[in-house]
């Protein structure tokens, strides 16, 4: 399968593809971009091959690298949520129907964790007693969000970050730039192929990446009424707020690396040395670990449909009690 690094889930899966021992449900489980969905769809596109060789040539490898095979289903569902009739629909009232050029048809659950526990239920009378021929793959960044009675039913995949030197290899590959665009993504990146490819093709992400670093740099000047002007900035970023969150942890980590060792070679945001020496001078151990802390809270109040603006502004003067010189 061609998919970078996750050496040992690979193994996994081609060894049961080659003794055919394919489970009949899988959880791939990993955080988002970092390659469960493109290993769901090479896994996908390996069991369906005519010669179990991903080939690439063949009927079936050319309509599963279109997204157009009649064998592979991939669940639609509404952003927000997926619904017991998402699942009664798409796959239990499908699923008795034979493959139509296979010996396999596999489900693809993308966002599994968004089931309800409606949803749940009805998938799981499909694990419990599938066709012979039926093979569900549930993608997700939270194993956690699902039943027990799923879990056990599930052979569970774990994706971890890949190595350094992979992502560089990739993006080096891929783009062959060498520019300082090609080091923040696999610096930023942390592991995530996904994340590192966007870094490189969303001018969104250096725009918004360049908002944070405006508000970090003028912070110690703010007063109350501009911190309430910067939310309404904010407010037109709602989509990417989670990189926003990224972006700061990331910038802080950053921080407490200088404090420790002074070297700027060791940080994500290298152009941002001056900055960030600055005000390590003044903010605490303590004051950052608290920050850190913080954004995750934010994080957590959001999924439960707090005030995008409250939400934002605790962090923000959570950020000054600890320290910050606004």
């Amino acid at each position: 399968m061609n998919v970078v690094g996750h050496e040992k889930n690979i193994e996994h899966l081609e060894k049961a593809i080659a003794s055919k021992q394919i489970s009949h449900a899988y959880i791939f489980n990993g955080e988002d971009g970092i390659g469960k969905m493109t290993t769901a769809k090479a896994f996908a596109k390996a069991v369906l091959c005519e010669t179990q060789s991903s080939c690439g040539t063949c009927q079936s490898c050319v309509q599963a690298d279109s997204n157009n095979h009649p064998d592979i289903i991939y669940v639609t569902h509404e952003k927000k949520g997926i619904s017991v009739d998402d699942i009664r629909t798409q796959v239990n009232n499908t699923v008795d129907i034979k493959p139509y050029s296979s010996e396999y048809k596999i489900y693809i659950i993308n966002d599994a964790e968004k089931m309800n526990v409606q949803a749940q239920n009805a998938l799981l009378k499909t694990i419990e007693e599938p066709p012979a021929y039926a093979i569900l793959i549930l993608v997700t960044n939270n194993k956690e969000a699902f039943l027990e009675t799923i879990l056990s039913r599930c052979v569970v995949l774990n994706f971890g970050p890949v190595k350094k030197e992979q992502v560089e290899e990739y993006i080096h590959e891929h783009y062959r730039l060498g520019n300082a665009r090609e080091d923040l993504a696999i610096s930023y990146s942390g592991g995530n192929i996904g994340k590192a490819i966007h870094v490189m093709d969303s001018d969104d992400f250096h725009e918004l990446k360049n908002h944070t670093f405006n508000m970090l740099a003028h912070m110690n000047e703010w007063s109350v009424h501009d911190i309430l002007l910067y939310l309404k900035q904010l407010e037109g970023y709602k989509e990417g707020v989670n990189e926003f969150f990224d972006i700061i942890t990331t910038y802080y980590r950053d921080i407490l690396v200088l404090k420790v060792s002074g070297l700027p070679n060791k940080t994500v945001f290298k152009d941002k040395f001056s900055l960030m020496k600055k005000q390590s001078v003044y903010l605490s151990f303590e004051g950052i670990d608290n920050i850190i802390k913080e954004v995750e809270k934010a994080k957590v109040r959001l999924e439960a449909n707090v005030r995008f603006d409250v939400a934002i502004e605790l962090l923000l003067f959570v950020m000054k009690e600890n320290g910050v010189k606004w």
